[in-house]
Order: C-alpha cells, then structure tokens, then sequence
C-alpha cells in the first residue's frame, strides 16, 4: 500500500517537472525576435533565433516581428515655399531593432505605426516647406526623401525603430488647381499640335511633289532603255534564227513545226478543221517533211521514138 502511494507521488512529482521544463523553454523563429517579461517587468531581450529558457510560471514571452514592417501614411496637403499648395501620399518601411525599448515606449506595432505617422508628417511638412513645387516634383525628389527618411530615423530611434526607407508615392496638385492647370496645358497642348500638324502637311505634300517627279523621271527612263533593250534583243534573236536557219533549213523548218504543233495543239478550247494531208500537219505524214506528190501531177515519161 505505501509502495502504491509513494509511486504514485513519484508519478505526479515526474509529471510535474516536466510540465515546469516544458513551460522553461520557448523557440524564438527567424522571422521575431522575444522579449522576456516577469511580472509585467521586461527583463531582456532576443534578437537570436533558436531554443530559449525563463523562468517557469514566472516569466512570459512576447514576440515581436523582426522583419521589414510598411507604414502607409493617409495623404495630407502641404504648402511649398513658392506658396503652392501639394496633397503629398508617402509611405515608409521601418523595422525594430531594440525589442526592449519598443516594447516600453510604443507597445505594439499599432502604437509604432501611429507615432511614426506623427513623425512622418511632420517631417514632410518641414522638409518640402522649404522647397518649391518644382523641386518636389523632378529636380530634388531623391534628395528629399533621404532628408526626411534622416529626420524621422533620428526621431524613431527613441522607440527602438529604425526607418529603412521613405518614398513619396504621389506629389500633385489639389483637385481644383489641378483641372485648371490640366485645361490650361491642354489648350497649349493642342495649339501646338495644329502647329505641328500643318507644318508636317505642308512637308508632306513638298515630299509627294518630289517623290512624284522622280517617279516619271524614273518611269521615262526605265522605259527608255527597257525599249533599247527590247530592241537589242530582238535584234539578236532574229540575227541567231536567220543564222540556224542558214546552217541547216530542214532542221529549222521541223523546230519551227514542233513549236506550231505545240502551240496550236495544246489542251484549249482552240479546234481547227484541216485536210490529214494538209501542209500543216506534213511531219506526220514524212517525218523528212516532204509532201508526196498528188498522183495526177506526175508527169508521164515521154515515149521512145520510132526507129
């Protein structure tokens, strides 16, 4: 019986213990860093990730995120210097680099994020206050941005914030002011274009005047000596036919046949009503191309004289 109780006791003791050691350890991932707290009081902070040990029922962990965190700040109007008013949308990208810090002066993220607006738009007023329009707009934009991103740095790290980065999104006009300087720069816009448009027609229609001449001249030309050409060649080919034809008659004559009967028995509509033993059709007939004399023609030999 005692043996029972006091194994029993063993067990609770054994589970006991575990749950305290389980409840001492605690991972922190690579994404957060942990800062440790006992009895509402911070007592350090964990930036490496990994295994950690506190104090069982005693301590609590909170976790705060270590990466690139965004902050988008609500557009809000400013006045340059040369008195124009601008409605400015910025954003900025800040992490946490001192949990304990942050921890005691913002709390969570909620809290960084609303000081850090603070921040923001006061630095955007200082900084684009003492420039003008133009400046905000192209020259200085870069050069702006890493001013106020420096401001808002030196001012966030009293919270254990460090600001990354600052981008102005969006520099622009008011809406009223806006419209009218579009309609005024449409207007200008588009007396330009007329300007250009009747400027491009009238060198338009000087090319098509002298792409015009230089195609007749062209034309005229080329027909010329297409014409000269022609000529030479024909020249050529009657000089090489009466030159084939003087070498050998028979041999032209049946050529000259083979291109008719080519020509003229071709698969067309074309039909021609000829005598088999016409002269057209004579190299079928003899293929020397010689035409047997009709019958009646032949002249009768001449008789012997009488002795």
């Amino acid at each position: 019986m005692k043996l029972g109780v006091a194994g029993g006791a063993i067990l609770v003791l054994l589970i006991a213990a575990a749950i305290l050691g389980y409840s001492s350890m605690f991972t922190v991932y690579q994404t957060q860093q942990a800062l440790v707290v006992r009895l509402g009081q911070p007592v350090r902070g964990i930036t490496e990730p990994g295994l950690h040990f506190k104090m069982p029922l005693i301590d609590s962990v909170i976790t705060i995120d270590k990466r690139i965190l965004d902050l988008e700040a609500p557009a809000q109007e400013v006045i340059a210097s040369d008195q124009k008013r601008l409605v400015v949308d910025a954003f900025a990208r800040y992490r946490i680099k001192d949990p304990l810090r942050f921890y005691q002066t913002v709390g969570s993220i909620a809290g960084a994020n609303s000081q850090l607006t603070i921040l923001l738009n006061s630095a955007l007023r200082r900084v684009l206050g003492e420039v003008t329009f133009t400046d905000v707009v192209r020259d200085k934009r870069d050069e702006l941005m890493a001013r106020i991103r420096g401001l808002v740095d030196t001012e966030a790290a009293s919270y254990g914030i460090a600001v990354v980065d600052i981008r102005i999104r969006s520099a622009a006009l008011p809406e009223q002011n806006s419209q009218a300087v579009y309609h005024r720069m449409q207007t200008e816009r588009q007396r330009e274009a007329a300007e250009f448009r009747a400027q491009g027609s009238q060198r338009a229609q000087e090319i098509r005047s002298k792409a015009d001449r230089d195609v007749t001249v062209l034309l005229a030309e080329a027909t010329s000596k297409a014409e000269q050409i022609r000529g030479e060649g024909d020249g050529e080919r009657n000089r090489i036919f009466a030159e084939a034809f003087g070498r050998d008659p028979d041999f032209f004559g049946f050529y000259r046949s083979m291109q008719a009967y080519e020509a003229g028995l071709g698969s067309n509509d074309t039909r021609m009503v000829l005598r088999p033993d016409s002269e057209f059709f004579r190299y079928f007939v003899n293929p020397s191309g010689k035409m047997a004399e009709p019958a009646g023609s032949r002249t009768a030999p001449t008789p012997a004289a009488p002795k």
